[in-house]
């Protein structure tokens, strides 16, 4: 992920949370241990402070979709989508061809923060033989563990105090700008002069979307976390699951939702291709083999705006500075409840609990009653047991 310094801002930036004056925390190769109490609130009970929050919208605004009621079109028969696994979302409305309309909506958008996951994944092939003596390869999930670093991106997420800003795709980076393909701004390659001319703002760029002729178009927002430090946290969470002796296959990723908002227009076509039974149409009877095509090929794409919410940032000094807690911070914190829903082969996201169960479960517990204080002794200590023989003989592995 790419790390934003403060002295290349661009010229159509746009701050839309600023806290200037605000104290940063800078990395520390002895990190401290952060306490529960420091830890930032989740992100959906930081909207639940509504009275708390007066500048913040209500609750039902921002939960869920991640879109605020206030915010949709209210145009009759607008339609909206949402990708269950990505949290993408789609529109398909008239309002939003109005270049002042659209340019509010997506400036408005960007203060939404995208949703960034740790995931910590690992497998294992099994194969068996079924009664007909066929053999069979199957791949088994021993755990699937995320971590939401959405809290992280605010100074404060009561108040969404932040550091994101909007910007638009420089003159040499790819794009799609009104075309198909990803490609440069015409002359940034062959004249340095060209190159160096003001890149279009977002203003400008809602004026091209309205006015192209396309039957066909949608103009993208992207809603980016840059300044993550993702290679080192992944290296060290890959380091201390193989640390419990885990044979298995494992993957650890940055995945990140509700990351991209795409307006279309209101053709007809657009509206086809988000029906469901026409979908379903086209999947049964594979003519998605000829529609998919045509679709991709007719569609002037415009990927240009970009909000992006700022983990870390270069300071004046050249001293890398964090919105609210460093990569060595988070591990310290996360850690050891991950490596404890690791060796449980839990599938989950952990949140808030999980830190305060693993807190509650170094102090020891006395109920008083010899009997239930041994039971849970032998559970313990049962526990222990099979742990520590994974560590030493290795667990995961295919079989």
């Amino acid at each position: 992920m790419g790390k934003p310094s403060a002295a290349e801002a661009a010229a159509d930036s746009v701050s839309l949370h600023t806290n200037p004056g605000e104290s940063s925390m800078y990395i520390d190769d002895d990190a401290p241990e952060l306490s529960i109490d420091d830890l930032p609130p989740t992100y959906d009970d930081a909207f639940e402070s509504s009275e708390g929050a007066p500048m913040l919208p209500h609750q039902h605004e921002v939960a869920g979709d991640m879109v605020t009621a206030r915010a949709r079109p209210g145009e009759p028969g607008a339609k909206f989508i949402t990708d269950l696994n990505t949290g993408a979302q789609s529109w398909v409305t008239k309002t939003l061809e109005n270049p002042t309309t659209l340019e509010q909506f997506v400036r408005r958008l960007a203060t939404v923060p995208p949703r960034p996951y740790i995931t910590i994944v690992g497998t294992h092939s099994q194969t068996t033989k079924d009664s007909k003596g066929k053999t069979e390869k199957k791949t088994i999930t021993d755990f699937d563990v995320s971590v939401e670093l959405t809290p992280y991106l605010y100074s404060d997420a009561q108040y969404r105090k932040s550091w994101t800003h909007m910007r638009t795709v420089d003159n040499g980076e790819k794009a799609r700008r009104g075309t198909v393909f990803q490609k440069r701004a015409p002359g940034s390659n062959q004249s340095i002069e060209v190159g160096n001319e003001p890149k279009p703002t977002l203003q400008e760029w809602c004026h091209r979307y309205a006015a192209s002729h396309a039957g066909l178009k949608v103009f993208t927002l992207q809603r980016r976390m840059v300044g993550f430090d993702e290679e080192t946290v992944k290296a060290r969470l890959e380091t201390m699951v193989r640390g419990t002796n885990y044979r298995g296959h494992l993957q650890v990723r940055v995945v990140t939702k509700d990351a991209q908002m795409d307006f279309y227009n209101n053709a007809k076509l657009n509206r086809w291709r988000f029906t469901t039974w026409i979908q379903w149409l086209c999947t049964l009877t594979l003519l998605f083999i000829f529609t998919w095509p045509y679709l991709y090929l007719r569609t002037k794409r415009w990927e240009v705006a970009v909000a992006e919410w700022p983990y870390s940032r270069m300071g004046e000094g050249g001293n890398k500075e964090y919105v609210s807690i460093s990569e060595d911070q988070w591990y310290n914190m996360w850690g050891r409840a991950i490596c404890k829903a690791v060796l449980e082969k839990r599938q989950k996201v952990l949140d808030q609990e999980d830190l305060r169960r693993e807190a509650e479960a170094q102090a020891t517990f006395n109920s008083g009653n010899e009997t239930v204080d041994g039971a849970v002794g032998l559970f313990r200590a049962g526990i222990f047991a099979m742990n520590e023989v994974n560590r030493q003989l290795g667990w995961g592995g295919d079989c």
